[in-house]
C-alpha cells in the first residue's frame, strides 16, 4: 500500500530480537570500558539499581510506527476498542486489554483523527496521505498506541524488551550504537542538536542502528512501553513487566526535541499519564516467535 514502504522495504518490517540475560538499568555514574560500559555521571532518574534482567526472544519492529501505517488503522477504525486480554505477553499474566480502559479511546474515527491534531506545526498525521507518510506518527496516547499493537497483532514491548534491545543485550551498551558520544557526532539520531525536526522519516540515521538492526531506538519519537513506571528492584527479573497501576506509563528512547542524555539505551521519562499525547511521543510494536 502507498505510504508504508521506507527504504525500500515495508515499514512494517520486524526483527528477531534473541532472548537473553542483561544488566538493565545504569550501572553507575562512571563510564569504563571495561566494567561499566553504560555508566553515566548526570540527570538520570530511576535508572538505578541495575539488576538481572531476562527476556524470551521477540520480534521488535525494525522503525517506529509511521504514519502511513498509522493511517491503516485509522481508516477501520470505528470506536470499538479491543476486546478484553488483547495484545498480552503470552508469559507474562494479565497483561492485555483490559476493559477498563475502554473510555480512554476515542469513541469514532472522526475523534481518533482529530486527537492526532494535537501539535500545530509538530503533528505528523494529515487527514490525507501526503509527504509526511514515512514519518513516525506522534501525538499518540498509550492507550492508542496499545489498539494498534492490538490491531497489528502485536503488542507493545515491555520495557525489559525495549531496553534489552536498545542496550544490545549482554552487550550493555550505552547508546544503541555503541558509545560514541551523539553530540560529537549528531548524524546518529534525530534528536536537539542535530535534525531537531520531528518531520523526518524514520529510519534516516542508519548510522544510529540497534544491534539487531532496529532504527531510532534513539531520538526521533519517545516510545511507549507497557509497563507502569516504578523504582527498580535489586531482584531479577525474568520475563516481567510493572503492570502495578500508577500514575504514569514508561516511556524510551529519547526524542527529536530533547538532548543527548536521552539516547542513552537506559533513561526513561517518567512522568506521563498514559493518556497524554505531545509531538514528541510515538510507539513501536513487538510480537513474539
Amino acid at each position: 500500500m502507498a505510504g508504508t514502504e521506507c527504504h525500500g522495504e515495508s515499514c512494517c518490517a520486524n526483527i528477531l530480537v534473541p532472548g537473553g540475560t542483561f544488566p538493565m538499568g545504569r550501572c553507575g555514574d562512571t563510564y569504563n570500558a571495561s566494567t561499566c560500559t553504560d555508566g553515566y555521571n548526570g540527570f538520570a532518574p530511576g535508572e538505578l539499581p541495575e539488576h538481572s534482567a531476562t527476556v524470551a526472544e521477540f520480534y521488535l519492529d525494525k522503525y517506529e510506527v509511521t504514519v502511513g501505517r498509522f493511517r491503516r488503522f485509522v481508516e477501520q477504525y470505528d470506536g470499538t476498542p479491543p476486546v478484553a486480554g488483547a495484545a498480552a505477553h503470552p508469559l507474562i499474566a494479565g497483561s492485555g486489554w483490559d476493559s477498563t480502559w475502554n473510555t480512554n479511546l476515542a469513541p469514532s474515527q472522526a475523534a481518533l483523527s482529530s486527537s492526532l491534531k494535537c501539535s500545530p506545526g509538530h503533528q505528523t498525521w494529515t487527514d490525507a496521505a501526503g509527504a509526511n507518510e514515512q514519518y513516525g506518527i506522534n501525538c499518540v496516547s498509550w492507550y492508542e498506541a496499545f489498539a494498534f499493537c492490538a490491531w497489528d497483532g502485536g503488542r507493545l514491548p515491555t520495557e525489559a524488551e525495549w531496553e534489552y534491545a536498545a542496550a544490545g543485550g549482554s552487550e550493555n551498551r550505552l547508546y544503541p550504537w555503541g558509545s560514541e558520544d551523539p553530540d560529537k557526532n549528531t548524524s546518529l539520531a534525530n534528536f536537539r542538536s542535530s535534525d531537531f525536526a520531528s518531520e523526518i522519516a524514520v529510519g534516516s540515521h542508519p548510522l544510529g542502528v540497534g544491534r539487531w538492526g532496529q532504527m531510532d531506538l534513539a531520538g526521533g519519537m519517545a516510545e511507549w512501553a507497557l509497563d507502569w513506571h516504578a523504582g527498580y528492584s535489586t531482584e531479577p527479573c525474568v520475563n516481567c513487566a510493572n503492570l502495578d497501576a500508577a500514575s504514569t506509563r514508561v516511556l524510551r528512547g529519547g526524542d527529536w526535541f530533547d538532548y543527548a542524555y536521552s539516547l542513552r539505551a537506559a533513561y526513561r521519562y517518567n512522568y506521563l499519564d498514559p493518556t497524554w499525547q505531545d509531538f514528541n511521543i510515538g510507539f513501536r510494536c513487538a510480537r513474539l516467535p
